[in-house]
């Protein structure tokens, strides 16, 4: 889809789940930088007003606050029609809210891979579909009210056209990890939703971005859920996640999501961990799978009673390790400046 000159995105209408921390308050923040008008939500709802002060203290013009599951059966008309009260439309929809089960496939259950779905597919999928309507006819009447049976606004301009969906997936979506196979599967599932998106909806004028992340500075370690012997999974996990050769600040990330947003890339893979990753697995895959397996045999295995779903601060408790603390610094600076709850 070529790049056109109303493409700027100030004044649009923005929806961005899981935006109360982490990544999606980034996005969000950027959203909101560029001259957006933002409405944010996630489930909890004093973590989502926390998010919203953040919000309004660094300037944002406007910011709108719901809270709701998004795997709710009624969240995506919720969601849409909030943002059509408050801003008149829709522009951007940005699917990102997701969750992440850390642990060997023995220690998960069917209804770990049932709420990865739910939660990273199937509410992504109701949010595109009720919002598209919305997307098609480019948000809203500017700078008058709105006309009968959706014609021409009085007084102003009826902008068509031109809507935009991001789908925040992962290397995880490309490249499927050992230990983290509730989220790969997921991860699969949305991002080939994304990429069908992009060519059924480009002769619409609606544009899809697939986003593929490696591993970023997002504090999410502290909210992940561990299983099988969670303080061990903690250690790699979130060590990998807190090197910065491995990871990527996270504000320079959702810049990159942004700016991608804005000039209609069809995808954008982040971090030059992932770029080779993805290369090697479309030349090499079967290389790629052979390392894999490499490195599931160096990872903890479930136990004879394995625990399930500790969370991640409760795991690093479990661990104890200074030098994991150590190496997670970054990654802590980031969950306590992003909103991320660290306190036990």
């Amino acid at each position: 889809m070529a790049h056109r000159s109303d493409d700027r995105l100030e004044g649009k209408a923005a929806l961005v789940t899981g935006s109360s921390r982490g990544l999606g308050l980034l996005i969000a923040r950027e959203l909101a930088r560029r001259g957006c008008r933002v409405l944010i939500c996630a489930r909890d709802g004093a973590e989502l007003g926390r998010a919203e002060r953040m919000l309004c203290a660094e300037g944002a013009r406007e910011v709108r606050a719901l809270a709701c599951d998004v795997t709710g059966p009624s969240a995506a008309r919720r969601l849409v029609d909030a943002a059509r009260s408050a801003f008149g439309g829709l522009d951007i929809l940005v699917n990102n809210a997701g969750i992440i089960q850390v642990g060997p496939v023995t220690a998960m259950t069917e209804a770990d891979f049932r709420e990865a779905m739910e939660t990273m597919y199937f509410a992504p999928l109701r949010l595109v579909l009720e919002a598209l309507p919305v997307l098609r006819e480019g948000g809203r009447e500017r700078g008058g009210e709105r006309g009968e049976g959706g014609g021409r606004a009085r007084g102003g301009r009826r902008e068509r056209g031109g809507g935009r969906i991001v789908t925040i997936a992962s290397l995880g979506g490309r490249v499927a990890a050992p230990h983290i196979l509730p989220y790969a599967g997921a991860k699969f599932a949305l991002t080939g939703l994304s990429q069908g998106l992009r060519a059924e909806l480009a002769a619409e004028g609606v544009s899809v971005t697939t986003v593929v992340p490696g591993l970023m500075r997002t504090g999410s370690h502290t909210a992940a859920r561990f299983s099988g012997q969670p303080a061990r999974e903690y250690a790699w996990f979130a060590a990998s996640a807190g090197l910065p050769l491995l990871s990527m600040d996270a504000e320079r990330a959702a810049r990159a999501i942004v700016r991608a947003a804005e000039r209609r890339r069809p995808e954008v893979v982040l971090t030059p961990v992932a770029k080779a990753a993805v290369r090697l697995h479309g030349i090499a895959p079967a290389t790629t799978t052979r390392a894999l397996t490499l490195g599931a045999r160096l990872l903890p295995r479930a136990g004879p009673d394995p625990d399930h779903a500790v969370p991640g601060r409760r795991a690093a408790r479990l661990l104890g390790s200074a030098a994991v603390d150590r190496v997670t610094t970054l990654n802590d600076r980031a969950a306590r400046r992003l909103n991320q709850r660290v306190e036990p």
